[in-house]
């Protein structure tokens, strides 16, 4: 009876110890897993909002384009995949690539402390900054101007977060064109929104707008890549670098920009 108790112990025992090794293998990605895959599968998604024209955007046959969709493409060329970029809502952007939704966030989305806290991001792919947008016949000269103003950002953006710092009155949006379209209308007083985004616009759609005052602060874009894919980080890095060094990335950002924006 002893005999046949000290049998049944040691069972359960090797099963406990071989329950905890698998659970531990199974809840532990390999740091080489996302980048394994995409190669397997043989393309990389890459979100963005689809309404930040020129960076991102759908053309006339409905389709994506514009700066970050041929960056994604040509860092997918790079790592001998097919690009697949994805138009996703901007305040739920991060959870879906937490989540796994798809492989990085390619989007003109800056870097900040907090983003960091969950992503991680790649070399800055280029710069710019946050620009205060008025009617050309408005008093607004610049930021100190805008308390109790109703100023249009695009929602879960850098740009809100400082509207609501200088006290304005924040209306929030999908996208920049439904911002300005909406200031246009007589809705809004301002918008804040990346620079270059902002001549863009005015340029494309002959609005009667103009910039005022300095950049509200300079931000640094990165491609957002989830913290257990340090491979696939390691990989996008090295595909920016080589397309800097090349001059493919100064091809790119001349077509849309006429000059380069690293």
């Amino acid at each position: 009876m002893k005999k046949y108790r000290g049998l049944v112990l040691l069972t359960l025992a090797l099963l406990v110890i071989t329950g905890c090794g698998t659970s531990k293998s199974n809840s532990e990605p390999t740091p080489t897993a996302t980048l394994d895959r995409i190669k397997a599968d043989g393309k990389i998604t890459f979100a963005m909002s689809g309404q930040y024209p020129p960076f991102n955007y759908f053309n006339e046959q409905n389709k994506l384009t514009g700066f970050d969709v041929e960056i994604g493409q040509e860092i997918a060329k790079r790592i001998n995949v097919n690009s697949d970029p994805i138009a996703t809502e901007w305040d739920g952007i991060i959870a879906g690539l937490t989540t796994s939704k798809f492989d990085m966030i390619l989007g003109s989305m800056a870097i900040t402390d907090e983003r960091l806290e969950k992503v991680n991001f790649s070399t800055p792919y280029y710069r710019s900054g946050a620009q205060v947008i008025v009617p050309s016949d408005s008093n607004i000269s610049g930021a100190a101007d805008l308390k109790g103003k109703k100023v249009g950002v695009v929602l879960g953006t850098t740009f809100e977060t400082k509207a609501r710092e200088l006290g304005a009155t924040v209306n929030t949006y999908k996208g920049d064109p439904d911002a300005f379209n909406d200031m246009l209308n007589g809705r809004l007083d301002a918008v804040i929104t990346d620079k270059i985004v902002g001549l863009n616009a005015i340029k494309k759609n002959n609005y009667s707008y103009k910039l005022v005052g300095d950049l509200l602060y300079v931000e640094k874009m990165g491609i957002a890549i989830r913290k257990d894919s340090p491979k696939l980080l390691e990989a996008v890095n090295n595909a920016l670098t080589e397309m800097m060094d090349d001059g493919t990335y100064k091809q790119i950002s001349e077509k849309y920009f006429n000059q380069d924006i690293r």
